[in-house]
């Protein structure tokens, strides 16, 4: 049974960074060592959204490129977030089950905010509860710099106690947002890397921190 668990593959639910796509994420998460990647089991989703300004990656990767929620240029009120919601769940629903989720950038503030809104209740409730959450140049709803959607008033009201892998980049420009997003988990695991605002290579080093993160989310299972 020991060796059952530590060769079950974690299925993992991702969501892409802002006017971006799952495949792009894909594209960009190949990069990372095979052997880690054999241990994973990555579904990609694209957010509900189509974009509706320019894309940043536009030029370098394909459209159609997509958007998770909408905000004011403030970042103080959101849109569309509990609609956004309810399609990952339809997601969940129809590709799950999934042991946990792995956000970027926007995608990862929305991950942040998936554990506390299940504990509380108000939404993701007909699937079951993640059991761990990787976030790459991630942030925290409800500081100084980002308003907080009113499903996720809550989500940060207690410490979010499961596995967390948080990836942070030397030159992102929310390098400060990500840092204070540690204190909301416990016990949190962390990946610095010199690169900016992206999905980083990870070096000998970052790889040996992802593997035992695996092995404590394996441990928990």
């Amino acid at each position: 049974m020991e060796n059952e668990v530590e060769n079950k593959k974690l299925r993992i639910l991702c969501l892409h960074g802002f006017r971006t796509s799952g495949s792009i994420l894909e594209k960009e998460i190949e990069k990372w060592p095979q052997p880690l990647l054999q241990k994973l089991d990555m579904v990609f989703m694209d957010g509900p959204y189509l974009a509706q300004g320019k894309a940043a990656l536009d030029g370098i990767f394909d459209p159609p490129f997509y958007e998770w929620f909408q905000s004011d240029e403030e970042y103080k009120e959101f849109y569309n977030f509990e609609e956004c919601l309810e399609k990952i769940e339809e997601f969940m629903l129809t590709h799950g089950p999934f042991d946990g989720v792995l956000g970027f950038s926007q995608g990862a503030m929305l991950a942040t905010t998936i554990p506390g809104i299940q504990r509380e209740g108000v939404a993701l409730t007909k699937v079951p509860k993640v059991k761990f959450v990787i976030i790459a140049s991630g942030a925290k709803f409800g500081t100084s710099k980002f308003g907080i959607p009113t499903l996720a008033s809550a989500s940060f009201s207690s410490p979010i106690t499961i596995p967390s892998l948080h990836i942070i980049g030397a030159t992102d420009i929310i390098k400060e947002e990500g840092i204070g997003l540690l204190e909301s988990f416990v016990d949190p695991f962390v990946i610095d890397h010199p690169e900016g605002h992206t999905i980083p290579s990870l070096d000998d080093k970052s790889t040996e921190i992802f593997y035992n993160f695996i092995s404590k989310v394996q441990d928990l299972s």
